[in-house]
């Protein structure tokens, strides 16, 4: 077979491809014109645009660092905002089961501290707003501490508290406890809270770990840890062999 070589290029080709040598050199001018153009259009920036860059150069120097002290400050601190949160939770669940009708408060509570800075906690069932010192409440049960650091509990059916002179009269089977095992029961008592007296002026029954006392009325004094009894009564110790009886006038 022959051997069949490509013709060589005629004119016409060797025209084209000078005119794209051309059109190509043409489109780098043109783009040369242009950015020199964009960048010949570009102003430096003068003073007051220097002058407001370092300015805010310089607060970003402080704002930054400021940032991010109070981001970690805010995750060092959660754990006791997460607290106060979970706390005013607590407390709002705890008010929405008071229930407020017709004067009468279901679940009351009041606590203040008595003339030695001791606190003490008064709770009822419900009170009922007599007027704006008395208050009658039902289920009361008030708990101090002694000098001695003692803790003292009170309970009875009934009661009414005196809120402006801090005095407390329970009626209807009046329980008196103290941590030290002593229990003593009578129909009718009345607790000044801010002095720290207790007094009963009809017949008591005591137990606790001396014995058995029965009396006819008694004065208690928290602060001087002094109890004083009423005769004519009854004592029975237990190491005595056989009751002992004494009577007053």
């Amino acid at each position: 077979m022959a051997d069949e070589t490509p013709p060589p290029p005629s004119e016409n080709d060797r025209a084209e491809r000078a005119d794209f040598s051309r059109s190509s050199d043409t489109i780098k001018r043109q783009r040369a014109v242009m950015e020199a153009s964009v960048v010949a259009k570009r102003k430096a920036p003068g003073r007051a645009e220097l002058a407001r860059r370092q300015t805010m150069l310089r607060w970003a120097k402080y704002v930054l660092p400021s940032l991010a002290l109070l981001l970690l400050a805010s995750i060092a601190v959660w754990p006791e905002i997460d607290r106060l949160i979970n706390a005013n939770h607590t407390a709002l669940t705890e008010l929405t089961r008071l229930k407020m009708e017709s004067g009468n408060l279901e679940g009351a509570v009041y606590r203040s501290v008595d003339s030695h800075d001791r606190p003490y906690m008064l709770t009822a069932k419900t009170a009922h707003q007599i007027d704006e010192d008395r208050i009658d409440l039902v289920g009361p049960a008030a708990d101090t501490l002694t000098e001695g650091g003692a803790w003292l509990y009170l309970q009875s059916e009934n009661g009414t508290y005196m809120q402006h002179e801090q005095l407390l009269d329970l009626t209807g089977e009046v329980m008196l406890y103290r941590d030290d095992g002593l229990m003593m029961r009578s129909p009718i008592t009345g607790v000044a809270l801010h002095d720290g007296i207790v007094t009963a002026d009809s017949w008591i029954h005591a137990e606790g770990p001396f014995g058995v006392l029965d009396a006819a009325g008694y004065w208690l004094s928290e602060h001087e840890g002094i109890a004083q009894f009423r005769g004519p009564g009854r004592l029975i110790l237990n190491d005595d062999q056989h009751g002992s009886h004494d009577k007053a006038n």
